[in-house]
Parts: structure tokens; C-alpha cells; sequence
């Protein structure tokens, strides 16, 4: 049963941690806390689709525990702006309309969010500050200052009647970021001294030893690129929600005196939205329309566009097709990878890599990204600090996960006191310790344009099946009241076989039908419905001993 509280009136008074998505996989990050009354939901994040999800645009997580508990919800709290966990807020927020709390560049993007949703002035909104504490029913939660590669990233402390929860967020150790403060290690080395009975730590490079570099080293690699290739155009493809990262090619552009160009639609919202905050900062006079492009030589000009990741419809893969309707990549130009590709989109970005090249375009991806979670040094002092009783691996598959828990077993944690969970699982905290007990309803809410949960498994395997094996469509009159065939029928397909190379097998597929069409009127069927499964029947063991494959078949009658 989803409604933990009305089920379980023994358990009321105690702690649960209710992960809805996130884990297992990279992206849909959300988890629920409940305790008695009360339910604080950390982020809200999507997930993109996987290559068999044809036609599918986002994946966000199934909200049903949350919807049929829904007078106990008190809030959306936000650890940082990526995708993976603000993507799915303005879907969500139309079922379960509750305040959401961020910091300030967090806010600013999902607040970007909410106005293309129209739902901007019926949400209601708190930016908050690190070290602030907020009472949310049962709960209190302090926002504590880390470095991400975005800025503003935020740990948080969840304290309850039964304990205080660390959900570090996504995070590194950056003693020397380009902007802001470093991570508050201070404040996670306090907690740790009142004690804390878990930790929810970011598991995504755990299975990578040493420390993370620190930003800051990135930029002084890209600031080496943009002198030593001072003859040439370059363009730099990077995550948008990387500000720091945006900030540093900018700081160089400026420096050797370059003019900027900014191409991608999420680049330029965020960019947008992180000079408001001031938490960007372009000298004046940097920034040029890419209609302007002309006006300058190449060797004075970069371009900061999206497609890091190899996206078909991102600006980078345009200009490597040659779509792009502005840049002509030639060999005068520098592409620079600031990024590393996500797990699965490898063979998408060596795919524009190669584009590139054949452009003749010189292609740097090595030495010019740093990643934004912790390697294994900073995960062991993150919990030398915190001094959890219960270590919780989160953010990341599973072999992270198992990374982590391997880790920790190295730092003298007892297997019985480390919880790998699956989405689902609801780990509940209580007087003989944490145990998982149930399991509540999670998944995949498929959103297809403007239709969010009307794309199922039924549809996906259709079209996985037209994919695959194509489409033939029937077509026949048959006449009103008798049934008698009036004409056809006729054969066509798309994505089986080249008809024009076909002639005598769709000449015997349309003889097939016709035979079983006529078998139809000859035993008196009259239901169109047994035609068609007739036709489509035939046809499919006709198609199958021709060519080894089942094609969709689709018989249409013309009423006449």
C-alpha cells in the first residue's frame, strides 16, 4: 500500500526515507521524508530517455505515494538547478501544488520553468540563504553551502523527533571555486559532533580514487588552449547549467581579446538568469548576436554553445552536420569538449567528434572538464566528519552505489549499517534500528510533447515494433449491409521492404488477403472485426515465411 500513514498507524511516530527515483540509474532524482504528519520531498528531477524510447522527450518519476498522501506534503526543497533534479517540478506541481524552497540560482532557473508551464503565479516560492533553517511540519531543514558544477549547490540537514538526516546532494570538495565560498566542511564537521543518524551521500565517482580537481584548474587549461591557438576561431561546448565553467571561457575571451557568442537556447536562459543574480559576470562589450559573427575575424571570436553530450538537435551537432543556419565549421576552427560524456552517449559524441574532424576542424576533449561529484578521498572525508550511524549511498547506478558501500566498509562500517536501496524502498528508522519494511508504487512517467503518462509499455513496444520490422497497411471496400469485396485489396508499407523491389512479393501478400477475405463472406462473418484479424493473420504468417520478419499490419475497410 502507498498510504504509509493511514496503514501503519503503529509506525506513525517514526522516520522514513521514501526514494521515488534516482537510484540505480543517473537522473529523476527525488526522495520523500516522512515523519508522522508531515512529508518534505527533496528535488524533483527527470530523467532523458534511453535509446529504445522512440518518440519519447522526457521521463519524470510516478508521484503516486505523494499524491494519495497529499495532505501531509508540506514542500519541494531543491538542492541545486541541474535537470536530474528540477526537470520534473512543473509536472508534478500541477498534482501536488506546495511551496518550493532554493537558493537564489536554483530558483531563478526553476522559476524559468514555471513560466513556460504557466505556472509561475501559482507556486509558491522561497529563496533561501545557506545556514538558513526552515520548520516544515515535523521537520527542520538547514541549507549548507558545497561546491557542484553549478553554482549554488546546497547539502541539507533534515532533523526530526528521531534524528537528523545529512542528504549531502550533488557535490565536491573545491577548496579554491571561481565563485562564491568553498564547501562549509566546518558546518558537516558539527553535525557530525551532535550526531547524526544518516547519511545520504552522492555516490557518482565513488568508484574513482583520489581527490576531484578543483574547477579552477580547468580554467587555467582553457586558458593555455586560448594561447596557443590564437590563430583560430574557437568554440567550446559545455554543459549550460556549468556557470563557473561559462565564467572562466568568458574571463579568457576577454583577456586575449575575443568577442562572445552564445548559441543554444538553454545556454542563453541560463546565462541570462545567472547575470541578473550577478552570478555571472561579463565584462561590457564581450557579448556579440551571432549575426555579428561576420564582422569579426574567427581568430577574435568564440562561440559557447550546448551539445557537449552529442544531442541530435543541439547547436554543436547542427554546425557538425552543416545545419546550422549562422557557423560553418571549417579548418579554422578549434571545437573544445568541456565535458565528459554522461554513461550512454559515447557513441553520439564521437559521432559529432568525427563530423567535426572531417570538417577539418582540430577537436580538444582531454584536460578541459572537471567533474562535480567527489572522488573517493572526498566521500571519506565527508563522512570522517559527519559520523554517521547509517550510511545511505545515493545518486548514482548501482555499481556506484556498490562502490560506496565497498568504500565504507574500508572506514569500519558494518555491512548491516550500510542501506543500498532501491527506488521504492521505504527504510524506516525505529527503536530496533533501520530495517526496510515495504515498498511503495514507483516508475516511469513517459511525456511525449504535450501528453505527460498517455505514452505506456503498450505503445513503446508498438513503436520498438515499427522500428524494427515497419508498417503494411491493408485496404479494401467492402460493400454496407452484403459485405461483398468491392475493390482491393491494396498493399502498401513503409519501413518492411522497398515495394518496387518487392512486385511479386506484395503481389502473393494481396492475393493472401484476398483469399481470406473471401474465406470471410464464404462462412457468412460479418463482424468487420474477425476481417481484419483474418487478414492480419494471414498476412503475418505470409510475411514471416517470406522474410523472417513480422511487420505491423494494419487492415483498413472503406465502408461502401
Amino acid at each position: 500500500m502507498n498510504n504509509l500513514i493511514e496503514t501503519n498507524k503503529e509506525s506513525e511516530q517514526t522516520l522514513k526515507i521514501v526514494p521515488l527515483g534516482g537510484l540505480e540509474q543517473i537522473g529523476m532524482n527525488i526522495t520523500a521524508f516522512v515523519y508522522g504528519d508531515s512529508i518534505v520531498v527533496v528535488d524533483c528531477g527527470l530523467a532523458f530517455p534511453e535509446d529504445d524510447m522512440f518518440g519519447i522527450d522526457l521521463v519524470i518519476p510516478d508521484t503516486t505515494f505523494l499524491e494519495e498522501n497529499l495532505d501531509k506534503v508540506k514542500a519541494f526543497v531543491i538542492t541545486h538547478g541541474h535537470e536530474d533534479h528540477i526537470g520534473a517540478l512543473p509536472y508534478v506541481l500541477k498534482k501536488i501544488n506546495v511551496p518550493v524552497y532554493g537558493t537564489r540560482l536554483t530558483m531563478g532557473i526553476i522559476e524559468n520553468k514555471l513560466r513556460e508551464h504557466n505556472l509561475l503565479n501559482t507556486t509558491e516560492r522561497h529563496v533561501v540563504s545557506f545556514g538558513d533553517v526552515i520548520t516544515l511540519g515535523q521537520f527542520q531543514v538547514e541549507f549548507i553551502k558545497t561546491n557542484h558544477s553549478i553554482v549554488d549547490a546546497a547539502a541539507l540537514a533534515i532533523t526530526s523527533p528521531a534524528g537528523t538526516i545529512v542528504h549531502t546532494g550533488d557535490f565536491k570538495v573545491d577548496y579554491t571555486p571561481v565563485y562564491g565560498d568553498a564547501i562549509d566542511l566546518q558546518r558537516f564537521a558539527e553535525l557530525g559532533n551532535d550526531g547524526v543518524l544518516a547519511l545520504m551521500c552522492d555516490s557518482t565517482n565513488s568508484n574513482r580514487p583520489g581527490h576531484t580537481p578543483s574547477e579552477k584548474a580547468v580554467g587555467r587549461n582553457i586558458d593555455q588552449i586560448f594561447r596557443d591557438h590564437s590563430d583560430t576561431r574557437i568554440i567550446i561546448a559545455t554543459f549550460a547549467s556549468n556557470v563557473d565553467r561559462v565564467q572562466q571561457i568568458i574571463d579568457s575571451a576577454y583577456k586575449y581579446g575575443r568577442k562572445v557568442v552564445v548559441e543554444g537556447r538553454s545556454m542563453v536562459n541560463i546565462i541570462e538568469t545567472a547575470t541578473k543574480l550577478d552570478v555571472l559576470k561579463i565584462p561590457e562589450n564581450t557579448l556579440i548576436d551571432t549575426d555579428q559573427l561576420k564582422n569579426y575575424p574567427g581568430e577574435k571570436t568564440v562561440i559557447i554553445t550546448t551539445g557537449s553530450q552529442g544531442e541530435s538537435m543541439a547547436a554543436l551537432s547542427r554546425m557538425a552536420d552543416g545545419l546550422h543556419r549562422k557557423v560553418t565549421i571549417g579548418p579554422n576552427d578549434t571545437v573544445i569538449f568541456s565535458s565528459s560524456p554522461i554513461p550512454g552517449n559515447e557513441k553520439a559524441v564521437t559521432a559529432v567528434i568525427n563530423k567535426l574532424l572531417l570538417k577539418g576542424a582540430d577537436v580538444i576533449s582531454q584536460d578541459v572538464h572537471a567533474s562535480g561529484h567527489p572522488c573517493q578521498e572526498d566521500v571519506k572525508l565527508i563522512y570522517h566528519l559527519v559520523q554517521p550511524r547509517y550510511c545511505i549511498p545515493v545518486h548514482g547506478e548501482y555499481r556506484h552505489l556498490k562502490a560506496q558501500a565497498k568504500l565504507l566498509r574500508g572506514l569500519g562500517y558494518d555491512k548491516q549499517d550500510i542501506f543500498i536501496l532501491h527506488s521504492g524502498d521505504v527504510l524506516e528508522f525505529g527503536k530496533d534500528g533501520a530495517v526496510v519494511r515495504e515498498k511503495v508504487q514507483v516508475g516511469n512517467i513517459l511525456v511525449d510533447g504535450i501528453g505527460v503518462g498517455d505514452v505506456g509499455n503498450v505503445v513503446l513496444r508498438d513503436r520498438q515494433h515499427l522500428a524494427e520490422d515497419g508498417i503494411v497497411i491493408v485496404a479494401f471496400a467492402l460493400e454496407s449491409g452484403s459485405c461483398q469485396l468491392l475493390s482491393g485489396p491494396e498493399i502498401t508499407s513503409r519501413g518492411f521492404v522497398y515495394i518496387k523491389e518487392a512486385d511479386d512479393m506484395m503481389t502473393g501478400a494481396a492475393a493472401v488477403a484476398e483469399e481470406s477475405i473471401y474465406h470471410c463472406l464464404e462462412t457468412g462473418v460479418t463482424d468487420w472485426n474477425r476481417f481484419k484479424s483474418a487478414v492480419k493473420d494471414s498476412l503475418s504468417d505470409f510475411f514471416w515465411k517470406k522474410t523472417q520478419r513480422r511487420p505491423v499490419i494494419l487492415p483498413m475497410i472503406l465502408e461502401v
